[in-house]
């Protein structure tokens, strides 16, 4: 980390960063956090992060390089003859942690200019307060901090660099020193991937590779590699996947094409995943183009890939219908589908930070929502459940799913009840866990860097139940109100869209539909949707028994597919049963008029409510609730 620059090669910006803070003499024991476990390109070369830091970083400027970890305890990476290693190793010999870090402490004063790695460096400064450490874990963290404070240690030309994934791993009492500085390596931005793509395969065509390098933002370079390196390092070669893949598309449109193109994607794969991806039956995208296909199988391995690193803590969400196949809320839908507009035009800096969608349950928010996404091109993520009962495990896990949302923008955001994730703290029985993790996730949602790259989007029955500086404008800038449809007209437009979607097929007027629905109010979009489904399983049952021979199958004898008559519609009326709660949906209706940002949003009949009506409205149905 010398001042000269040597003409070498560029460094990756966080290293530079590293390199000019130690030089400036800010600190001399950083810490590496984030994208810790990828490949790192100087020149036309590529590194882990050890390497990186031994062979380029540190090799010319430092005379020795250690690395202490747990499972290798002491290792003398550079510097140093044969007898002084195995001096230094007999003296470490039985020696604790403690020990270990005296004799470093011993060989980097008298000797300068020595560096010392530390991967996975949470194993040895775990996240937890000082008094739950052990008596080693404890020297080892005083050790670190007095060397921090140590003018001494630093003129001598020492670094220390710690590793970790994530910062919540390590301990807080350590990240808190003023000497200590945590640089984040980022995930590899568009320009990175570009050129890991031009590296690993070097005969993929310009115009894929820049289109490749847009689908798989949120990757890393080591797992881009695993996709399109033209040779694995285990496994079928080039050659052998393009002849498994040709085999498997023999007889279909364009198989010679489609198969160069399929194994370029599929390095390390072994033959049955292949088998498995590869489909001879599947139609060709966009007008039989072969590298849309190869596109949507790149979209398919990088959600299997982020979702196997995030293990279990997000579901990707993929929408079939966009707004077309949403009956009625056509207030909501002009709203949405202006927003969609702002996304697709590539004016996302104007797009909102985060919607709320707010209404009682049963009135269609996820399915609008997933709509929206469809309509707006965005790939959409779901929050799981992030929780652990380990120390730091959660604040991990928030960090780790985090930093994938934002390298995947533009991206959609989604939790669904988010009253559970985002409910008001009440007490710390968790040791303050919930309240640090909200905290995370508001200071996240209104960063301005996230605008028009990360949506947020939150549903919820009991906005009450929220946070109130998450409502805010700046995180959650439009609230949407759902409710149950007004009119026969709107509840005839569900039930018609239900049919559609599942591809019902119906002997129904215009008013033979208005006529069933008009006895229906209070019936929630999910209550109409069973309807709908109801009345296709009694025409089925009626086909079955009706139309076809005793003991044949009807589409065997090519019976028709059942139809829903207006009879049959009337009779799924009839014997379906809607839930009665009908003084709590009252209550969520007053809450999503109480939460709307507008008041065009609102049915009719709350529009010229005042703000202090609902109040007042409201305090009565809780009232009538809890009595």
């Amino acid at each position: 980390m010398s001042p000269e620059s040597g003409g070498r090669p560029a460094l990756p910006v966080w290293a530079e960063t590293l390199r000019q803070k130690y030089l400036a003499g800010e600190a001399s024991v950083f810490v590496l956090y984030r994208n810790v476990f990828d490949r790192y390109q100087v020149g036309e070369s590529y590194y882990t992060l050890l390497p990186f830091l031994s062979e380029v970083l540190l090799k010319d400027n430092k005379q020795r390089i250690f690395e202490l970890s747990i499972d290798r305890g002491v290792r003398v990476i550079q510097g140093g003859g044969i007898d002084e290693k195995a001096e230094l190793y007999r003296h470490l010999e039985g020696k604790g942690l403690a020990g270990i870090f005296e004799s470093l402490e011993r060989q980097m004063r008298e000797q300068r200019s020595s560096a010392l790695l530390i991967p996975y460096a949470g194993t040895i400064f775990p996240a937890a307060e000082l008094h739950f450490l052990s008596l080693e874990e404890r020297g080892a963290f005083t050790a670190l901090h007095r060397w921090s404070l140590d003018e001494q240690f630093a003129d001598r030309d020492n670094v220390v660099i710690l590793v970790s994934e994530s910062l919540a791993d390590l301990s807080p009492a350590l990240l808190t020193h003023p000497r200590v500085l945590a640089i984040e390596v980022p995930m590899p931005d568009r320009a990175g991937r570009h050129a890991a793509i031009r590296h690993y395969a070097p005969a993929m065509k310009t115009a894929e590779a820049e289109q490749l390098a847009d689908q798989t933002a949120g990757l890393r370079l080591l797992q881009l590699a695993s996709i399109v390196a033209s040779e694995a390092p285990q496994g079928m070669s080039h050659a052998q996947r393009r002849t498994l893949i040709s085999g498997l598309l023999q007889g279909s449109p364009q198989a010679a094409e489609r198969a160069e193109k399929l194994a370029a994607i599929t390095a390390g794969m072994t033959p049955a995943e292949i088998r498995q991806l590869v489909d001879p039956t599947r139609a060709l995208p966009d007008g039989g183009d072969p590298a849309s296909e190869m596109m949507a199988v790149v979209r398919q391995r990088k959600r299997e890939l982020i979702e196997k690193e995030c293990a279990g803590l997000i579901e990707f969400i993929e929408p079939r219908h966009g707004l077309d196949s949403v009956g009625g809320n056509a207030h909501i839908k002009g709203e949405l589908l202006d927003i969609a507009r702002l996304i697709v035009s590539g004016e996302r800096a104007r797009a909102p930070m985060g919607l709320l969608a707010v209404g009682p349950m049963g009135a269609g928010k996820t399915f609008v929502i997933k709509a929206f996404l469809k309509e707006a091109g965005l790939s959409g993520i779901a929050l799981k459940n992030f929780r652990s009962k380990w120390v730091g495990s959660t604040e991990a896990n928030l960090e780790r799913v985090l930093a994938t949302v934002k390298a995947m923008g533009p991206i959609a955001l989604v939790i669904d009840e988010g009253d559970r994730s985002f409910g008001r703290q009440g007490d710390d029985s968790d040791g303050g866990t919930s309240s640090r993790v909200i905290a995370r996730l508001k200071e996240f949602m209104s960063d301005p860097e996230n605008r028009g790259q990360v949506l947020f989007i939150l549903m919820t029955n009991r906005p009450d139940k929220l946070d109130t500086d998450i409502k805010r404008p700046g995180r959650l800038d439009r609230k949407i109100p759902f409710f149950y449809a007004e009119s026969a007209g709107e509840r005839a437009a569900v039930v018609s869209a239900v049919f559609q979607r599942y591809r019902v097929p119906v002997a129904l007027s215009e008013d033979d539909l208005l006529a069933a629905c008009e006895p229906l109010e209070g019936y929630s979009n999910a209550d109409l949707e069973a309807v709908a489904l109801l009345a296709a399983e009694f025409a089925e049952r009626a086909l079955r028994t009706d139309e076809a021979p005793c003991g044949v199958d009807p589409q065997a004898r090519g019976v028709p597919s059942p139809v829903v008559s207006p009879e049959i519609l009337a009779r799924a009326i009839e014997d379906f049963m809607p839930p009665q709660e009908t003084t709590m949906v009252r209550y969520m209706e007053m809450l999503a008029v109480a939460e709307t940002s507008r008041r065009s949003l609102l049915p009719q009949r709350f529009r010229s409510l005042s703000a202090r009506a609902v109040q007042e409205q409201l305090a009565e149905l809780r009232r009538q609730i809890h009595s």
